[in-house]
């Protein structure tokens, strides 16, 4: 199907159960490929950032808004200190869409200070997890630290 422009109109992208690390492992290869083309060094999957990142997906999905602090309060430090993460955030990114994890890192990378989280010579891990709402909502969000 196509809009009165003759553009493919969106689809929904639906997550299905059991595709989590799939999915994971599909935006960390993506990210490492554009870290390599800008010089700096490949990140790591770490469990603590990802188990942040899910935790700040589910409550910005609760609160109906994407922003950086939770419904407590916390910011991203915060949160990372709070699943046992010692090293420093380099910073978080998040986005409220119907759009693939790769349509929403290219949407990133367009935005100067996403796409400076992102290619940090001092990130070294990455969170990254999402909440879809049962209309189909993904609220996503990466951690990046060092």
């Amino acid at each position: 199907m196509v809009d009165a422009e003759g553009r493919p109109l969106p689809r929904l992208y639906r997550i299905k159960p059991g595709e989590t690390r799939e999915i994971q492992f599909r935006m960390l290869d993506s990210v490492n490929t554009l870290r390599e083309a800008a010089g700096v060094a490949p990140l790591t999957l770490d469990d603590r950032l990802t188990a942040a990142a899910a935790t700040h997906a589910r409550d910005m999905s609760v609160q109906n808004r994407p922003w950086h602090f939770g419904s407590d309060g916390s910011s991203p430090v915060d949160r990372v200190r709070r699943v046992g993460y010692t090293g420093q955030l380099v910073g978080e990114t998040i986005s409220e869409t119907y759009e693939t994890e790769l349509e929403t890192l290219a949407a990133w990378m367009e935005e100067d200070i996403t796409r400076g989280v992102i290619l940090s010579p001092d990130a070294r891990q990455m969170g990254f997890a999402w909440h879809q709402d049962p209309g189909g909502k993904i609220w996503w969000t990466m951690v990046l630290g060092g």
